[in-house]
């Protein structure tokens, strides 16, 4: 029996798309040395994670052995990759690695959130190489829909294993570095392991497309726009700004960007030197200066966002400008599943105020940033892995990859969250698997998904709060009647009768009838009231509310 052995556990980001964490482990089994691939977020929604901020893997397992971990490294900038840096350095406080357009987002997170920023280290791209105990790890070049973003070459004495992070294969990406086919043929040239790779598009069986195939596109159709212009992107996709951008100037048009993230975005590129030659661009207080007819806007909130530049200009006005009849919004991304409902919501509204709008047209303004099945194809034989393991994907995408894998002679391992995977040997082996979830970050406060918070706050959103008062005197007797107050409830029943009167004669009789055992005990006295006011509510408008019992006892 091997006395050491190298594992794969993912935490977030396998069996879902976003909230991406990985963990590689080598050593005795239980006393692994351990380094994280990527500690990212996912967003809430209304329906399922009311008021909630950010959500983020729960890293309990990792916190209880932060004295194993060696490093954390961040494959490239996007927010479910770097979003909880800030959030979990407390619980961690291991050293962070990333190339330098990622590590100025990442130190930004540490500052928020109170940390040292010069904790985040910055890495030359392959063939520089961090060593951190057992491991030996590199950032290889790969394609995507952000600057630097990386593959983590991953050496132990089991042999190499690369995680592919987010990527695509493009040969001309615009900003950011093209694939290059010879150097991934050259460091896969001794042998690879395991291949833990993109599983997103995996369904998609046409031929990725590079980024630089939207730009002709999208320089044609704003030439041939009359009024004002206003177009949204991912914020994080720097390419494609700067293709909204160029065609907007060789429309003769002056470009504003608006929104916090798409500057902050822009500014980082510029920083770090990966955008020498973006347009210039105007403030949107100086927009007004700008006759409607040339000038172009390039907007935050391309997935609906509430409180993002695009939703802001639908409903009204944003930093004093609003969209007219005869003005043209154009949506240079996809919606992501999940976000139809906000995406449309901006369409209609724009569209009542006369703004035409265009969507991606089926990929003729939009291109992913994700390998579809054929890249997977290219990726799996110019590699040549002894295992793939696919991540970065529902269930469905995982189980499909691995089929894929299969089919080209490769043994394919589904391994959601929580799954411990040992890589050592000729064959992947589960050997644990550990307990997973999420963290909402709720206002300043993070709370676990299961402690109840949410779930209450749902639970009040579609059944309506009541509250239940009572006034008990030192014998015990109750002072006057209970009373109550509504919140989310109708105040007349289809009678118009008043649904507070009739619940507060219902609670007044179950008092009356209620022993000296019951009103003694505030546990009992509780339980009364709160099942007589749902119970009352129930017959009056055919709901049961979350109902408070507020008890005051004269001493």
């Amino acid at each position: 029996m091997a006395t050491e052995r190298l594992i794969y556990l993912p935490l977030g980001g396998a069996g879902e798309i976003g909230m991406n964490c990985y963990v590689y482990g080598y050593g005795a089994p239980g006393k692994e040395r351990l380094i994280v691939v990527d500690l990212g977020v996912t967003f809430p929604d209304m329906d399922t994670t009311p008021g909630v901020d950010l959500i983020y893997p729960d890293i309990t397992w990792l916190a209880e052995r932060k004295d194993r971990i060696e490093a954390i490294f961040i494959t490239h900038a996007h927010e479910d990759h770097v979003g909880a840096v800030g959030m979990t350095y407390g619980q961690l406080e291991a050293p962070i690695y990333a190339r330098n357009f990622t590590a100025i987002h990442a130190r930004r997170k540490m500052e928020e959130h109170g940390h040292d920023p010069a904790k985040v280290n910055v890495v030359a791209p392959w063939p520089e190489q961090v060593n951190v105990g057992p491991f030996t790890v590199g950032f290889l070049p790969i394609s995507h829909s952000i600057p630097e973003s990386s593959a983590m070459v991953i050496d132990t004495k089991e042999g190499r294993v690369i995680h592919t992070g987010d990527f695509k294969i493009d040969y001309a990406p615009g900003v950011g570095e093209a694939f290059d086919r010879d150097l991934w043929a050259e460091v896969a040239k001794d042998g690879v392991k395991a291949l833990i790779c993109d599983s997103t598009n995996v369904f998609n069986t046409h031929e990725g497309r590079s980024e630089s195939s939207v730009g002709p596109e999208i320089t044609r159709f704003i030439a041939e726009q009359k009024g004002m212009v206003a177009a949204t992107t991912f914020a994080s996709n720097v390419a494609r700004v700067r293709t909204l951008a160029m065609a907007g100037v060789e429309a003769g048009r002056t470009v504003c960007l608006m929104g916090r993230s798409m500057k902050r975005m822009i500014d980082a590129s510029q920083e770090a030197g990966v955008l020498p030659d973006f347009p210039p661009f105007i403030q949107p207080e100086q927009a007004g200066d700008i006759p409607r007819e040339n000038l172009m806007l390039i907007v935050t909130g391309s997935q609906g966002e509430r409180r993002a530049a695009s939703a802001q200009l639908a409903r009204g006005k944003f930093l004093g400008i609003s969209m007219d009849e005869g003005d043209t919004f154009l949506f240079s991304s996809r919606t992501i599943p999940g976000n139809e409902r906000g995406v449309i919501d901006i369409w209609n509204q724009l569209s009542e105020r006369g703004v035409d709008v265009q969507d991606d047209d089926n990929g003729r303004y939009h291109v992913s940033g994700h390998a579809n099945r054929p890249d997977l194809v290219v990726m799996h034989e110019l590699t040549k892995p002894q295992m793939v393991i696919p991540m970065h994907g529902e269930h469905r995408h995982l189980r499909e990859h691995a089929k894929l894998a299969e089919s080209m002679g490769r043994t394919g391992v589904v391994a959601p969250n929580g799954t411990c995977v040992s890589l050592s040997g000729n064959k992947p082996e589960t050997v644990e698997y550990v307990d997973t979830g999420r963290t909402y970050l709720d206002g300043s406060v993070k709370i676990g998904a299961m402690d109840g918070v949410v779930r209450d706050r749902i639970r009040m959103a579609l059944n309506g709060h009541m509250i239940v008062s009572l006034l008990v005197d030192e014998d015990d007797a109750p002072l006057g009647e209970p009373w109550v107050d509504l919140k989310g409830l109708p105040e007349t029943n289809e009678m118009g009768e008043s649904v507070s009167d009739i619940v507060e004669h219902d609670l007044d009789q179950a008092v009356r009838r209620a022993g000296d055992n019951v009103l003694r005990d505030d546990k009992k006295l509780d339980e009364l009231l709160r099942r007589a006011a749902r119970n009352s509510a129930n017959s009056v408008l055919g709901r049961k509310p979350e109902v408070t019992v507020v008890v005051s006892r004269l001493s």
